[in-house]
């Protein structure tokens, strides 16, 4: 009679295991299968209460000692996260946790090439959780999204300038910017000089202009940047004349056809 009228608090309000003595098998069944956490309050589970506390709630697993391989990948193929209650998860494991969320290689210790490449065609930022990326993982997260670059701490230059080339607002991600520095990324990118009106000496800016336009294989996004970025301008004291005028000037012969064009457009 008692334990029918525990078994019936257990169905109703499950916490209540905690408080009975002695609860039967059918009592601990029944309250870890309304809630798996509830693992924590019972002594000495068979292997069948760890495996239904799981399936219950994947992060019952903190509350078995020792699971068997297959428990740990159940969990994780459910909750990648859940991987922070697995002491040095293997790489399957960790590849499971990647299938749901690149941030998983957070939970990997030295994870090589293939877990990396794996987290960033997940998720581009995950590259936070990377130490050390190589180039070639900073390359890939950078192709997704030139915001990767806010989370790399020594960006190579090449990942730097492939930014830049994808927007000129990764600018406010790098760091040292020495004047050298700004004209580097201005060659390869004319729109960061909405971030750089003032910063640089006229001469210095058509001189960097000069070299970009006056090549053969200039490209025409460039050009056309160049056209239309209003932060190029006499008013702000970084060019000396009208942009059309200095193309007409210095421009190569690919560059002058792709500005006609643009401005064609504007009429």
């Amino acid at each position: 009679m008692i334990e029918d009228k525990n078994l019936e608090m257990i169905k109703r309000n499950a916490i209540v295991i905690r408080n009975i003595e002695n609860p039967s098998d059918e009592m601990k069944l029944t309250a870890i299968e309304k809630d798996g956490l509830l693992l924590r309050y019972i002594k000495n589970p068979t292997k069948e209460m760890q495996e239904l506390a799981i399936k219950s709630n994947p992060w019952a697993i903190e509350f078995i000692e020792n699971p068997t391989y297959s428990m740990k990948k159940y969990v994780v193929s459910k909750l990648w996260n859940t991987l922070e209650l697995i002491e040095t998860p293997c790489e399957e494991l960790i590849k499971l946790g990647l299938l749901q969320k690149g941030y998983a290689i957070k939970y990997a210790k030295n994870p090589s090439i293939l877990l990396q490449r794996l987290a960033i065609e997940k998720d581009y930022d995950a590259i936070k959780h990377i130490d050390k990326p190589s180039e070639e993982i900073q390359m890939l997260a950078l192709k997704i999204n030139y915001d990767a670059l806010r989370y790399m701490e020594n960006a190579s230059l090449k990942a730097e300038l492939f930014a830049i080339v994808q927007s000129e607002a990764a600018i406010n991600f790098i760091s040292n910017l020495d004047e050298s520095k700004k004209v580097l990324l201005l060659k390869h990118n004319a729109m960061v000089m909405k971030y750089i009106t003032k910063d640089l000496p006229i001469s210095t800016v058509e001189s960097a202009f000069k070299e970009v336009l006056s090549n053969e294989n200039v490209s025409e996004k460039y050009v056309r940047d160049f056209i239309n970025c209003h932060s190029i301008n006499e008013k702000y004291g970084n060019i000396s004349m009208d942009k059309m005028i200095f193309i007409y000037k210095y421009g190569s012969a690919i560059c002058k056809k792709i500005a006609i064009d643009e401005k064609l457009k504007m009429i």
